[in-house]
């Protein structure tokens, strides 16, 4: 009667005896989700050399900081590049290079297994030239589900504690918080003409209405429906607007980005509205407003909340740390022969 669990045991034996043979030092295993996990046979740590930081706002590595704020083991984030000969990964951010703000160390004799990581959470339109870059990285961290370390700028965790209430006290049909308006771009022709059927509230500089932070999600909250449109329209490109302004803020999110499959592959199911389901605007303000005068459908939009809650990610240590969940598991001699063309779509 045991038979196929002794099997699954032995079967299990045997891959982590070929993995220690072969020397690979890991085993890739699939959680319940689709998610990858690494489970490391080496228990020596990983060193990640940030080369310069995001922005140029660095923050505190004191300590074993991966350990103590996010309990990864074995995780050695440095930002001196003295540590350069030591490091396993050593990351770049796209911004500075852009800019030309930073460059690249290619005057350094890489040594043996040292693997250079590419990262960037901006649009492709936002990234410069990064055709240079051919045959130089190793590895990306990006938005993209299909980077080497996916860094969403949101995600889904188990709900565990008290739901807020956020169906009541709205008093807005559609709201927005936009401060770079340029009427070229899609999201401004979407509101235009979705403007023409519903009223749309406005916030941000571009209306002269300005919404200090602190105010965002509260103002949001008495807003219906929240216009979670993107700048650019790119695979994966998912910001702060739907995790951040809509979800947090207790809005329905009405989208514009990549296409409906994308939401679908990380937001939760029957929670958002995307632009591209409807044949005309008109069609899309018809369905908002009746949306908001049916109480039963509208909470419909709220299930998700029983079982799921939104992470925010904020901190780039967070990120940085989140390598060596990965490392194990990222390809061994993997180079970027055009990455120009991996991360313009």
């Amino acid at each position: 009667l045991n038979y196929p669990h002794n099997h699954m045991t032995l079967l299990y034996l045997i891959v982590c005896a070929i993995c220690l043979l072969s020397g690979t030092g890991y085993l890739e295993t699939r959680t319940k989700n689709g998610t990858t996990g690494c489970a490391s046979t080496n228990n020596r740590p990983v060193t990640i050399l940030l080369w310069h930081w995001p922005f140029g706002k660095a923050y505190p590595l004191d300590g074993d900081v991966c350990w103590h704020l996010y309990k990864i083991p074995g995780c050695n984030v440095v930002d001196h590049r003295s540590e350069f000969l030591n490091a396993d990964i050593v990351v770049f951010h796209q911004k500075e290079l852009a800019s030309k703000k930073q460059k690249l160390p290619l005057n350094l004799t890489r040594p043996l297994g040292q693997r250079w990581l590419w990262m960037s959470l901006e649009s492709p339109q936002n990234h410069g030239n990064v055709r240079q870059f051919a045959n130089v990285f190793n590895l990306t961290m990006s938005y993209r589900r299909d980077a080497d370390i996916t860094v969403p700028y949101g995600e889904l965790q188990p709900q565990d504690g008290e739901i807020d209430d956020v169906v009541t006290n709205k008093t807005s049909l559609v709201c927005w918080v936009v401060s770079n308006f340029n009427r070229r771009h899609k999201r401004s022709v979407i509101y235009r003409q979705l403007s023409a059927f519903v009223k749309i509230t406005v916030y941000g500089r571009w209306k002269k209405a300005h919404l200090p932070a602190a105010k965002l999600l509260s103002t949001i909250s008495r807003c219906y429906f929240y216009l979670a449109f993107e700048n650019s329209v790119f695979k994966d490109y998912i910001t702060e607007k739907l995790w951040r302004n809509a979800y947090l803020g207790g809005a329905i999110p009405v989208v514009l980005g990549p296409p409906p499959e994308d939401y679908k592959a990380v937001a939760p199911p029957h929670s958002f509205i995307h632009v591209n389901d409807f044949a005309s605007m008109k069609d899309l303000g018809t369905y908002l407003q009746g949306l908001a005068a049916d109480a039963m459908r509208y909470k419909e939009f709220f299930r998700w909340r029983r079982e799921w809650k939104v992470k925010l990610s904020t901190d780039w240590r967070e990120r940085l740390c989140k390598i060596c969940t990965k490392y194990h598991c990222l390809p061994q001699r993997k180079v970027y022969t055009d990455l120009h063309a991996w991360s313009n779509v």
